[in-house]
């Protein structure tokens, strides 16, 4: 549990870890729409409180795995995920620190957990129908091995304090791979087994962005990999808003948790949410 402090910090005394990769989170949307204290406690403050030992324990590089869904965030994962690259960027520069803080940002692996393809597969299986929120939603795919691959290789390449972004190809339709996948099966769309539009779920948006509004990319020697040119926080800054968000998410007070993270992430704007009236 990387939020149990005890727990990891018996891990970095006895381990001294060298190279870092933290993949830890939450990320189903509509269940963090439900559950904010759950999302900034392990996403926000667990991503703190683990980049703050590989420093103290001097770790050579920290490579924090990040999601497109952290740009222009419309829902309480994504933001939750932006307060801890926003975190893991503001370290890297803090006096004394060693470490070089990298963040990786891409968009859905296929076959991971919770990914749509294995959840297609059982809809199929068991004569449809296939559900799919919007007949119109876009998403960035990209296979597991190449994912794998592209993390390492930003994590060789990073220098500290940089956010990478992944050419992730061009986005999906999901009712195309819907299709697809029933086509592969041996059915006939909409005669053998039917697709069913049940709505945009809370905190969701029609098509996810790899780079916030107004902000530039940098080539890097990898052709696949790019800079995001994002803006920073100041430690202090950032650290004052994580220890207030963790005292209300210790109170399981979820207006104030969304507030303050509204007001550590800016351009969070919340959709088809209960939280939207934060925003008025």
């Amino acid at each position: 549990n990387i939020i149990n402090a005890v727990q990891m910090e018996k891990l970095f005394q006895k381990y001294k870890p060298q190279i870092i990769f933290h993949a830890a989170a939450y990320k189903h949307v509509p269940m963090m729409e439900e559950n904010p204290f759950k999302a900034v406690e392990v996403n926000t403050m667990g991503t703190a409180m683990l980049a703050k030992l590989a420093s103290k324990y001097k770790a050579e590089k920290f490579v924090f795995i990040s999601t497109d869904k952290a740009v222009n965030p419309t829902n309480v994962m994504g933001a939750s995920k932006r307060g801890a690259e926003l975190l893991v960027q503001a370290l890297q520069d803090v006096p004394g620190n060693t470490t070089k803080f990298i963040t990786t940002r891409f968009g859905n692996v296929l076959g991971s957990n919770g990914s749509v393809i294995p959840h297609f597969k059982k809809q199929i299986e068991k004569g449809g129908p296939v559900t799919i929120t919007h007949p119109d939603i876009v998403r960035y795919f990209m296979a597991i091995p190449e994912a794998c691959e592209l993390v390492l290789q930003a994590g060789t390449m990073g220098k500290g304090g940089e956010i990478f972004v992944f050419d992730m190809g061009e986005p999906v339709k999901i009712k195309d791979l819907a299709i697809k996948m029933i086509k592969l099966s041996g059915f006939e769309p909409e005669i053998d087994i039917k697709l069913k539009y049940t709505g945009l779920r809370p905190g969701e948006k029609l098509y996810e962005e790899l780079l916030s509004d107004g902000t530039k990319n940098l080539p890097t020697p990898h052709e696949k990999i790019m800079v995001s040119m994002d803006p920073h926080m100041e430690f202090e800054d950032i650290e004052c808003l994580v220890n207030r968000i963790t005292k209300a998410a210790l109170r399981r007070d979820q207006i104030e948790v969304v507030k303050l993270l509204k007001k550590m992430v800016p351009e969070f704007i919340s959709n088809n949410s209960v939280f939207e009236k934060l925003d008025k």
